[in-house]
């Protein structure tokens, strides 16, 4: 078994958070390089081979520019917060046709006491909300047992930051799963304490929780015309 974050990838973090600035980041680069952006990377590394398991058109993806790890600088230009940099490090287990079309994907979060992993659709351009949401009232019964099994609500939550108020138009009021349907994001996720993060066993407790989220996945690549 191999650990890959440790109390110093946190202690980073914190310290980012406390100090988001150019000057500050630069002169602890190297402790980004040794204890976030590097162990991140070899654990995108171990979990290719446990994601293939789970679906051949999905990449862990380690390469530092284009791969899975999201890039730790804020795009600031149209944010009131101006700082320079996440106090976080998150990757996407994409799909492999994510450039040419919509595609869910898994995610993996590092942040000091919010860590997580998910999967799901965040933020959908409003097309391809209405195609999962035409897929779901189409096909009630897969949704039922890819979203509704008591075993994977047990596991995973619903995220609920952007709900519609009322049913999105077209669709009735009294149908089984309205109130998913008035979700923007389609989205499951768990999460993740800072000894998971930091234990010897993170990788087999992510390789289970993708295999856990992967009926949910499959259910959105179908919605999509997506292979899974």
């Amino acid at each position: 078994m191999t650990s890959y974050f440790s109390d110093a990838s946190f202690k980073f973090l914190r310290a980012l958070a406390r100090n988001n600035d150019k000057t500050w980041f630069n002169a602890h680069k190297q402790r980004y390089e040794d204890h976030v952006r590097q162990p991140f990377l070899r654990l995108l590394t171990d979990l290719q081979p446990d994601l293939a398991q789970v679906s051949a058109h999905f990449r862990s993806d380690p390469r530092t520019v284009g791969g899975s790890l999201f890039r730790i600088y804020r795009d600031a230009r149209f944010s009131t917060d101006k700082s320079p940099y996440k106090p976080w490090q998150g990757a996407r287990l994409y799909h492999e046709r994510r450039k040419q079309v919509p595609a869910p994907s898994f995610y993996i979060h590092l942040q000091p006491g919010e860590s997580f992993v998910g999967a799901g659709l965040w933020h959908p351009e409003p097309d391809t909300q209405r195609r999962v949401r035409q897929f779901i009232f189409d096909n009630p019964g897969s949704w039922k047992a890819a979203a509704h099994a008591p075993k994977f609500r047990k596991r995973f939550d619903f995220e609920e930051s952007e709900v519609l108020v009322r049913p999105p138009r077209g669709f009735p009021a009294d149908f089984e799963f309205i109130d998913d349907l008035k979700h923007r994001n389609f989205v499951f996720w768990r999460s993740l304490d800072d000894a998971a993060l930091t234990g010897p066993r993170l990788r087999q407790t992510l390789a289970a929780d993708l295999a856990a989220l992967a009926p949910f996945v499959d259910y959105l690549c179908a919605a999509l015309d997506l292979e899974f």
